[in-house]
């Protein structure tokens, strides 16, 4: 009957109000969570079909619970640059664990930005899951794929040190073309073999008693780093080969300092790394750079005029563990003119090795680490997650979500790509919970609340009065 249908629909608002007050109170306690959603209790009607016009039936009311996921909150600004924030749509892709994703994986998606570096160098959030991403190679480079396995923890600490290899050097500087003529004997004598300690630059040591060698004309000193980030130095020698029958001629020879840190071989100087010839214009410009391999024996390439393709090998007795290492010596700024020999700049490319300094993330996600030594690499770039109905998905604990069928399927893709909004470093999204809404809320669901349990008691006052009459 209409009374006992009144009853019910007092209980149903007693319920639904209790939800809402629930929705509240989470809304309230949240207020300061970072990336936190907004929690409402939608009301929606349930209406009993009537069975004549002169009687009524409640049906009640219901609520349904939704996370407005795509309202974005404010950004606020922070000293760390590992707080991100999304500006547009898209999620975090997280993990519980920092392992690579697996069958056994339990992914997330949040909008929680606060990651910080734990003790292991893992990105981790307050609520302990690990920021994912795709690593960059040795080479810095980063390849994104759809899928989920292709997704890696993001460790700031995966290189403990940046180290890059020596590849390119040049040096600009003069050769003094006072020296007419070589006052080497066997320059002059057309005997000179820089492959023997004889004749060698390479073999000089003017601490001896009895130096060997040949004393240089000159010297320049290059400095590089190993593949291990190892410094040495490498030393180009410059011997007057210049003969009225053969002028502006010098010899070359190229050579590591100490030369115990390169082995040579049974017909080359220890050390020696390559010797040849330098030949220069009358008007004083480089024409030509003629070098050998000391220890192959083999022309060097020569890719442009002025610049030979060095390859210098380590000792291994040294215990370095460094690869052989080709560096491209460019001595195209070499002239010869009757100034004093000097040498004006040199120029090479690779780093030794070095420490962390700190990290950086780009709009793209792209995590670069930067090092002490001046080097900068990348070490991942952060994926993100769009969904066809952020919407649909569910919340669960830690401020993340899982997908649904009403949310569909996600698909992964690079900040600012797809969908997906861009990051911003040194920023977190703040909670879109408003107070003011809230504690207005909260006061019409009290008296909701307070008039639904008005209903049940008039109904059951009215019940009473039924019984009564009944009775009497």
């Amino acid at each position: 009957m209409s009374l006992y249908s009144a009853m019910l629909a007092g209980v149903a608002g007693l319920q639904s109000n209790s939800t809402a007050l629930a929705a509240i109170s989470q809304n309230i306690a949240n207020v300061n969570t970072v990336g936190y959603k907004t929690n409402n209790a939608d009301f929606e009607t349930l209406v009993t079909t009537s069975t004549g016009d002169s009687t009524y039936s409640a049906g009640g009311v219901t609520t349904n619970n939704q996370q407005y996921v795509t309202q974005q909150g404010s950004m606020t600004q922070t000293s760390s640059p590992t707080d991100l924030a999304i500006t547009g749509q898209g999620m975090f892709v997280t993990n519980t664990q920092p392992t690579s994703v697996n069958a056994n994986s339990n992914v997330l998606f949040t909008r929680a930005g606060s990651f910080t570096t734990n003790s292991e160098g893992y990105l981790e959030n307050a609520a302990g899951l690990y920021l994912m991403g795709w690593p960059a190679n040795s080479a810095g480079t980063i390849s994104t794929s759809n899928s989920l396995s292709s997704l890696q923890p993001i460790n700031i600490n995966a290189l403990s040190g940046a180290v890059s290899p020596t590849s390119t050097a040049s040096v600009t500087g003069n050769l003094n073309a006072a020296l007419a003529e070589s006052q080497n004997a066997a320059v002059t004598a057309g005997s000179y073999s820089p492959t023997t300690a004889a004749d060698s630059m390479t073999a000089y040591d003017a601490s001896a008693t009895t130096p060997t060698g040949v004393k240089p004309d000159f010297t320049m000193q290059i400095p590089i780093s190993d593949s291990l980030g190892g410094q040495h130095i490498l030393q180009v020698d410059f011997l007057n080969a210049s003969t009225a029958a053969n002028p502006n001629t010098w010899e070359v020879e190229v050579q590591t300092v100490p030369t115990s840190d390169s082995p040579g071989n049974g017909t080359s100087v220890p050390g020696q790394v390559a010797y040849g010839t330098a030949t220069f214009s009358s008007s004083g410009a480089l024409t030509g750079l003629s070098l050998t391999d000391s220890q192959s024996g083999s022309t060097l390439t020569s890719p442009s005029n002025g610049v030979a393709d060095l390859n210098v090998n380590w000792d291994p007795s040294l215990g370095l563990g460094a690869t052989a290492q080709p560096v491209a010596l460019d001595l195209s700024g070499l002239t010869q003119y009757s100034t004093a020999s000097s040498v004006s700049g040199v120029i090479t490319n690779g780093t030794t090795f070095g420490s962390l300094s700190s990290v950086s993330v780009g709009q793209d996600g792209t995590v670069t680490a930067t090092f002490n030594n001046g080097t900068s690499r990348a070490i991942a770039q952060i994926a993100m997650a769009t969904f066809p109905n952020e919407d649909g998905l569910q919340s669960v604990n830690g401020d993340a979500y899982q997908a649904t069928t009403a949310s569909g399927a996600y698909n992964l893709t690079t900040a600012g790509n797809s969908g997906a909004g861009t990051i911003a470093s040194s920023a977190l999204e703040a909670s879109t919970v408003d107070l003011s809404t809230e504690f207005t809320d909260l006061i019409t669901t009290q008296s909701a609340y307070s008039a639904a349990s008005k209903v049940i008691t008039t109904a059951d006052n009215m019940t009473q009065s039924l019984l009564q009459i009944i009775q009497g």
